[in-house]
């Protein structure tokens, strides 16, 4: 048959069968707090204020404006200004932890993130209501459908403890309580092992405090201590609806954690940054204060001449080798999240050398890439990593069984925490002269 095209060049594009790994989400954190309708809302505002049905399932937040108009912020300020029953008061004001985190998250760098709320703020939350419903897509249960998510923070944490009081002080809350909460907080985390919980000590605590504290959460040397960041201490900030207050630093935090993200990439540590949106921090800490807490574990906000309020730890609960650093379980999470999500094409293909050949090849090429850009340890790839899938570890019987394995091996780079110098004086020596 003739060809009917007149005669010129033709460009046919076909698919090259090579199959891409991508970087998954690593700066998208989930805010668990109280929050409220209001009867200032404006129902004709666009966008339209969450119902409490909306507000109690995972929502997603790309501006502190959308947050702002879809949790009536704007309106619970004005209540809270024209409210004089104390309990009324003491309500509204537990609303205001959960937004000045997604304030300082926005604030830090931060660019999406999701909201879970709890609508009852005169009452505490228990450790099974913080877990949540997974059919009702609420509390923390609510955002295992969410793999967007890689931090998670309960600004209102401390408020969940007790129910709301018409005193005019405001009781101290339940540390044994607390920690119960954050438990569960830590145990989704390690459970589906992509995200990891930020998490804050009780408001007040002295320094000393804070590290028994910390000896009252899970064991240093546990899988659930590898998964928990803890801060201290809190911020004061200039508040929603401009009144000075003091909140739990995990908003800041988180937007920290992005803004890294987005600058260096998930292997760089998330400190020695600074706090946006803070004003300053109400407990100063010394040297030899940081030094024991960041032995527990505990990451400290510190301020410096010249450079203000800066992120000054790095590091998880844990103290194993394997897991100290907080952008090393970071980064292991988001190469593992990495593959596992762009590896799903290979489910029910032919389990066979060409199938084994293109995930070597799927992988090698995704690590070489986090080689490059510093996020692995050593002079050349092969010092950095190691990828095996063939017919060493896909044995007969596991391919009967319709397995494929892939076993894979990375260095980290772990971050320069200790920076040590040696200094010798030189004794001058007088010019030789002839």
């Amino acid at each position: 048959m003739p060809n009917p095209n007149p005669p010129g060049a033709y460009v046919t594009e076909k698919s090259s069968g090579v199959r891409m790994i991508t970087g998954a989400s690593t700066s998208v954190p989930a805010f668990l707090g109280y929050t409220k309708t209001s009867a200032n809302d404006d129902q004709d505002a666009t966008p339209k204020p969450f119902s409490d049905a909306e507000r109690a399932v995972p929502q997603k937040i790309r501006s502190w404006e959308e947050f702002s108009a879809r949790y009536s912020i704007a309106g619970i300020a004005k209540e809270l200004a024209d409210a004089t029953d104390l309990a009324t008061i003491h309500t509204l004001q537990r609303c205001l932890p959960l937004a000045e985190a997604v304030y300082g998250f926005f604030a830090n760098g931060g660019s999406t993130c999701y909201v879970v709320g709890f609508t009852s703020p005169q009452s505490a939350v228990s450790p099974d209501g913080l877990k949540g419903n997974a059919e009702a897509r609420t509390g923390l249960a609510g955002l295992e459908s969410v793999p967007e998510v890689s931090m998670v923070a309960v600004p209102s944490l401390w408020d969940m403890t007790a129910d709301v009081s018409s005193e005019k002080e405001v009781p101290a809350p339940d540390h044994g309580a607390g920690a119960g909460r954050m438990a569960e907080v830590v145990r989704h985390c390690t459970e589906q092992r992509d995200r990891l919980a930020i998490l804050d000590p009780p408001p007040g605590l002295t320094p000393a405090q804070v590290a028994a504290f910390a000896d009252t959460l899970a064991l240093p040397d546990s899988d659930d201590a590898a998964f928990t960041a803890l801060y201290y201490p809190w911020l004061t900030v200039p508040g929603v609806g401009a009144v000075e207050r003091t909140v739990p630093p995990c908003g800041h935090v988180a937007g920290v954690w992005a803004r890294t993200d987005a600058e260096r990439g998930v292997f760089k540590a998330p400190a020695n940054q600074n706090l946006r949106g803070a004003l300053n921090i109400p407990t100063l800490l010394t040297d030899e204060q940081h030094g024991e807490l960041n032995a527990k574990g505990v990451n400290c906000l510190r301020h410096f001449p010249d450079r203000g309020l800066l992120v000054w730890g790095a590091r998880t609960r844990s103290t194993t080798r394997d897991w100290k650093y907080l952008n090393v379980r970071r980064l292991v999470s988001y190469l593992s999240d990495s593959v596992r999500q762009s590896t799903t094409w290979a489910v029910f293909e032919p389990n066979d050398e060409r199938l084994w050949a293109t995930l070597r090849h799927s992988v090698t090429s995704f690590l070489t890439d986090q080689w490059r850009q510093g996020a692995l340890l050593g002079r050349t790839p092969d010092e950095a990593f190691y990828v095996i899938c063939d017919n060493t570890n896909n044995t007969p019987e596991t391919t009967a069984d319709g397995e494929v394995i892939c076993d894979i091996g990375v260095a980290p780079v772990r971050p320069a925490e200790f920076v040590h110098f040696t200094i010798t004086q030189l004794a001058g020596q007088n010019d030789k002269t002839t």
